[in-house]
Order: C-alpha cells, then sequence, then structure tokens
C-alpha cells in the first residue's frame, strides 16, 4: 500500500515572480498569483506532469515560465496567464532547452485550468484541462481522477468509510472504468472521513484480493475540490502512484 500523498508535498511552484493579487484570489478561490501586468481578466493555470520517459521539465505558456525542473508527480500552484484562444504551450527538457513538445490551447479569461503533460508510449501530449474553480457544495468534496497508468488499466474507485469485509459487502464505485489517459468529470461525495481505495475494473472488493491501492484515512469538511493523477509504479511490485491537487480549499 502506497501512502496518500498530499500534493502539498509535491508542489513545483512555478519560476515567474508570486505576487499577492488578494482581488482575484478573492474572486477565483485560488491561492498563489503571478502578477501579468496589461490585462483585467486572467487564466488561472497549473501544471499537472504525469510523463514516465520525460527527463526534468521546464514549461513555458505564451513566451512565460509556469514551471521549471518539473518531474513525474509535479503539480504546480496556479498561476495567472493573459486569456488566449491560441496559447503556445511549449515544454522543453530543462537542462539543455530541447523542445519535447509544443501544441496549442485555449486559456478562459477568469478560469482555473490544467496543462496536463504525458508521454505514454513515448509521444509527448500536452492536453489543456479546464478545473473547478468553485467550492463543492456544503456537505460534499468533488473528485475528478486522471488514469495515466497504462499498465494498470481501466480503474474504478470507491470512497469508503472503513475498509472491512462488512463495507466491502455493499461497496459500490463512484468512478467505474475509467480508461487508460481517461479523465473523470467531478463526481460529489458526502463529506466524512474516508479512503480512496481502487482496483481493476469489475473487481469484487474482498479483504483476500489484491487492490490496486488503498488510501490512508483522510478527513473531508466540505466544500473540497481535488483532482486525483494516477500513475504506474516505477516498480513492478508497488501499487499505482497517487498524487492529489487542490483545486478549491
Amino acid at each position: 500500500m502506497v501512502p496518500w500523498q498530499d500534493s502539498s508535498k509535491r508542489l513545483s511552484l512555478p519560476a515567474t515572480v508570486l505576487v499577492a493579487c488578494i482581488s482575484l484570489a478573492a474572486s477565483l478561490l485560488v491561492a498563489g498569483c503571478v502578477n501579468v501586468q496589461g490585462y483585467t481578466a486572467v487564466s488561472q493555470v497549473r501544471l499537472i506532469d504525469a510523463s514516465y520517459n520525460a527527463p526534468a521539465i521546464t514549461v513555458t505558456v505564451e513566451g512565460l515560465q509556469l514551471a521549471a525542473n518539473a518531474g513525474q508527480g509535479s503539480i504546480t500552484l496556479y498561476g495567472a496567464f493573459p486569456p488566449s484562444n491560441n496559447a503556445i504551450v511549449k515544454v522543453t527538457n530543462a537542462s539543455n532547452t530541447t523542445t519535447l513538445v509544443s501544441s496549442n490551447g485555449t486559456l478562459l479569461a477568469n478560469k482555473s485550468q490544467s496543462i496536463l503533460v504525458t508521454d505514454i508510449n513515448a509521444e509527448y501530449q500536452v492536453q489543456v484541462l479546464e478545473d473547478q474553480s468553485q467550492s463543492a457544495p456544503s456537505g460534499h468534496s468533488d473528485f475528478r481522477i486522471l488514469n495515466q497508468a497504462p499498465s494498470t488499466g481501466p480503474v474504478d474507485v470507491y470512497f469508503l468509510p472503513s475498509i472491512s469485509a462488512a463495507t466491502y459487502a455493499t461497496a459500490k464505485p463512484v468512478i467505474t472504468n475509467l480508461a487508460v489517459g481517461a479523465t473523470s468529470g467531478y463526481v460529489a461525495i458526502p463529506s466524512s472521513t474516508l479512503y480512496m481505495v481502487i482496483v481493476a475494473t469489475g473487481k469484487t472488493l474482498t479483504l483476500t484480493s489484491t487492490t490496486i491501492y488503498i488510501s490512508q484515512a483522510f478527513p473531508l469538511g466540505g466544500g473540497e475540490v481535488r483532482t486525483v493523477l494516477v500513475v504506474d509504479p516505477l516498480l513492478v511490485t508497488q501499487p499505482v502512484q497517487v498524487y492529489i491537487a487542490n483545486d478549491v480549499n
């Protein structure tokens, strides 16, 4: 079992200068702003690095640096960038500036977005995902899963109050048959202290069966919005690696 890993312990900060954008942070409910002079509306952007084969990378958006020396599992704080219908996102080797992939994406004004970098089958790709920027409803927490684990295959995801035979007997997955490379929508779950359990799609939960991943218990007070990145382990004897991004709260 791999310990629950909070993204706050694996943040790769944008290399551009962070400033206190108090009014902007209040309206967008995010922390950590990059000052972009001359823009009254901005797009909040972060990096999620799910690459396997890539070296440490530097990522720029419209020529502005979002992250430097990032590796697999790196999740940056949000930074403010100018909105654009055709923003150039460039991923380069951090050590020698060789371009690994360059792509164009839409950066929406006053929205939060993630730049997801992947290289399954050694094909570098960039996706721009729109993130939820408002808190989950009172008494609920919203989760989104990114399945970037090709060796693991499609997965089912459970959120359970305990790890026991009685709980397993009536458990139903919140997310089912999430294919490799797929991103689930945000799903709302009642807030409480929960375990996240990930299994191969269709697998019956029992105490004697081998699950892919069981988190430590984690408390949810309500309003949280989270993105969960699932990647294959570096060693075949380990379960999947799981990283959590705090979208809101």
